[in-house]
């Protein structure tokens, strides 16, 4: 697969993990995500980095993209949907579990909230990243 098409994936992938990072997180578990904060508090949305937000989101974007395009032939929506899920439940899962073991960053429950949260938007944007790997391809 052309290193252009797996960058193509990759903005494509990085537009979807932001915007569903901000309804997930931001709209729809902040409350929760708060409440379940340990003492390392997240900082206010006036106070967010959003170069780096940006950063993160193209890192985890290019990965899927990359081993979709380069190792695994990944170029379907429901294909990239599965991997997605399951490489972004496993990556969660270490990081959430590291998180709440060696850190005051989160409480039990926001990190398995987290895992789950993970879990969906990485199968969401993974299926978009399959998608646009697959676009123009002749069935």
């Amino acid at each position: 697969m052309s290193l252009n098409k797996v960058l193509l994936a990759t903005l494509a992938g990085t537009v979807v993990f932001f915007l569903l990072g901000w309804v997930v997180w931001g709209m729809l578990l902040a409350d929760f995500m708060a409440k379940n904060a340990g003492a390392g508090t997240m900082k206010a949305e006036s106070e967010m980095v959003w170069w780096a937000m940006i950063v993160s989101n193209a890192a985890a974007a290019f990965l899927l993209a990359y081993i979709y395009g380069k190792w695994a032939n990944i170029s379907t929506f429901m294909t990239g949907l599965k991997a997605g899920a399951l490489i972004t439940f496993f990556i969660a899962l270490s990081v959430d579990m590291y998180l709440y073991a060696g850190t005051n960053l989160t409480t039990l429950n926001g990190a398995l909230v987290d895992i789950v949260s993970w879990t969906v938007v990485g199968a969401i944007v993974g299926g978009v990243i399959g998608l646009v790997l697959g676009s123009g391809k002749s069935s």
